[in-house]
Formats: structure tokens, C-alpha cells, sequence
């Protein structure tokens, strides 16, 4: 089993920056992929970023293509999500995810294990 704890959200201006974080314990922390999803009111879950077991592979959807950053710190066994130019329309409960099926995936389903969330406001 794996226990995720994201932080890092808050009330930002839009064009703000922030970092969530994600601490991760449990299992060994290479074994499994990550992943970031968001979830606005009334709407559901969206893939936002993911990033394989080394590190060397990401993914993003278009949405936050080129605005966020997904990294992983293997000595510490957390992943982050830097989010720069941010909108009001990025204004969600993030939540992190591992994986531990091979690759990465864009599915909610793909994923075993979730933390609580941590919430990010974009006041326009």
C-alpha cells in the first residue's frame, strides 16, 4: 500500500506561481509511476501530469502544456507539480496518484493509490 500526502495549495492572483507536493511512503518510491489530477466543482477528474518511474518520461495535457512541471526527487520519495502563468481556470482540489502498472498513464483508472487532495484557488 502507498500513503500520499500532497501540500502546497493556496489562493494565488492569476499569473501566479505555485509548487504542490506530494510525499509518498509505503512501498519503494522508483516502483511505481505518478501522477497529477484536478477535479473542479461539479466537474469531474482530469488528468493533468504524469511522470514514470525514473523520471525520464513525463506527460501533460494541453491544458497546462508548457505552464506546469512535473519532477520527481527519488531521495525524498516526492513528486512535484510546479505551476507557473497560472488561471483562474486551473482553480481545482489537486490530487496526486501512483501507478504501479508499467508506463505512465492519462486514466484515472490507471491509477491504485490517491491522496486527499490540496486545494488551489486563481483569483482573476
Amino acid at each position: 500500500q502507498v500513503q500520499l500526502v500532497e501540500s502546497g495549495g493556496g489562493l494565488v492572483q492569476a499569473g501566479g506561481s505555485l509548487r504542490l507536493s506530494c510525499a509518498a511512503s509505503g512501498r519503494t518510491f522508483t516502483g511505481y509511476a505518478l501522477g497529477w489530477f484536478r477535479q473542479a466543482p461539479g466537474k469531474e477528474r482530469d488528468f493533468v501530469a504524469a511522470i514514470d518511474r525514473s523520471g525520464d518520461i513525463t506527460r501533460y495535457s494541453d491544458s497546462v502544456k508548457g505552464r506546469f512541471t512535473i519532477s520527481r526527487d527519488n531521495a525524498k520519495s516526492t513528486v512535484y507539480l510546479q505551476m507557473h502563468s497560472l488561471k483562474p481556470e486551473d482553480t481545482a482540489v489537486y490530487y496526486c496518484a501512483s501507478r504501479r502498472g508499467p508506463g505512465i498513464s492519462i486514466q484515472s483508472r490507471g491509477y491504485d493509490y490517491w491522496g486527499q487532495g490540496t486545494q488551489v484557488t486563481v483569483s482573476s
